[in-house]
């Protein structure tokens, strides 16, 4: 079973500018209101702790290893419930520049394993809330 949550915004900045808000972990608990913390060395390979509070569901804690990691370009990371096939989930940050002044941030996440028919309905409502509402909150900043 697989499930893909995707979302995305044009930001009014360049990707340089994007990827040094989006990059400050530090700084998430004062302006992200959706994944509330990311602590741990940030290179692929590395498991990182990551806290998420989804709009209108539990706040969760999980160790997901990094996958990617290209300055001003994309951020990734795979979580993996229990063990592999039970439910994954594949986090993915893409910065795209337009060329033109703006960059499209492209927020998305694969998930794939056998509870993913559980969670579907509670991830394509809460959790792509919570996407949105972070795709806002670092546009504000962005083009602050």
């Amino acid at each position: 079973m697989a499930f893909e949550l995707k979302t995305e915004i044009t930001i009014d900045a360049t990707p340089e500018k994007i990827w040094s808000i989006l990059s400050d972990f530090d700084e998430y608990p004062n302006w992200n209101p959706f994944i509330t913390s990311i602590t741990g060395d940030v290179k692929v390979g590395n498991k990182i702790a990551v806290r998420i509070e989804p709009p209108g569901a539990n706040a969760n804690n999980f160790k997901p290893t990094v996958t990617a990691l290209e300055p001003n370009k994309k951020l990734s990371w795979l979580g993996v419930f229990m063990f592999r096939g039970v439910f994954d989930g594949e986090h993915q940050f893409e910065l795209i520049d337009n060329k033109n002044g703006t960059t499209t941030l492209i927020q998305q996440e694969n998930f794939i394993g056998l509870l993913v028919p559980l969670f579907k309905k509670m991830l394509d409502n809460n959790t792509r809330k919570g996407f949105e509402a972070m795709n806002k909150k670092l546009k504000e900043l962005a083009e602050k």
